[in-house]
């Protein structure tokens, strides 16, 4: 996972597989770089994420909540076709806007 920071937008790239192995570590650290900087808007990049299952739901859901506490937003973005389903499934597009499809 790496990310930046740029004009109060932190941008953070997932990758690999977001089961739930992974969710927990994954929800933790990306809760640590938004309580490091304090953004006004994170942008989590699913690019590189090759599966998701509803674990990855649970990140986009913790995020929102902690994005809606400092006033920000959470937008996601870059997300191929088959976490898309797992997210539109889940109706995640009614909490958060998910940009284009990679």
């Amino acid at each position: 996972m790496t990310s930046f920071l740029q004009d109060k937008q932190l941008t953070i790239a997932l990758s690999g597989e977001i089961d739930h192995h992974s969710a927990k570590e994954t929800m933790q650290t990306v809760g640590k770089k938004i309580d490091l900087y304090l953004p006004s808007t994170c942008i989590l990049d699913f690019r590189d994420v090759t599966f998701m299952d509803s674990s990855g739901i649970a990140i986009v859901i913790n995020t929102v909540r902690r994005m809606r506490e400092l006033d920000g937003r959470l937008k996601l973005q870059n997300v191929p076709a088959q976490p898309m389903k797992v997210l539109q499934a889940a109706g995640i597009e009614r909490i958060t806007p998910i940009g284009d499809m990679k």
